[in-house]
């Protein structure tokens, strides 16, 4: 009878340490969900505050620093320009630096 038994506790123990992995496997999975939830709202939060336009922006033909500033969510153009003496003076090709409002 000691092949009987012995098979008996070789299944007990292939058994046991499949539990074991599935569990382990279900820790794992849960722990990767929850990763992925968290990269997904990070992902849709940045979607909803996604700047409108880079940090260096360069004018365009047309583009006055009032239309800019409406378009990028910056009023303070100016003021973190220095190259810019004259807000009237502004043609196609000068290069800008954006901050958003809601980002300072």
């Amino acid at each position: 009878m000691a092949p009987i038994s012995s098979s008996t506790e070789l299944a007990e123990k292939i058994s046991w340490y499949s539990a074991l992995l599935l569990a382990l496997m279900l820790v794992l999975s849960c722990c990767e969900s929850a990763q992925s939830h968290d990269e997904i709202m990070v992902r849709l939060h940045k979607k909803d505050a996604k700047k409108p336009c880079d940090e260096i922006y360069v004018v365009r033909e047309g583009e006055t620093l009032h239309t800019i500033s409406e378009k990028c969510g910056d009023p303070y153009i100016v003021e973190e320009n220095p190259h810019i003496h004259d807000p009237d003076d502004v043609f196609p090709g000068l290069v800008i630096k954006i901050t958003p409002y809601n980002y300072r």
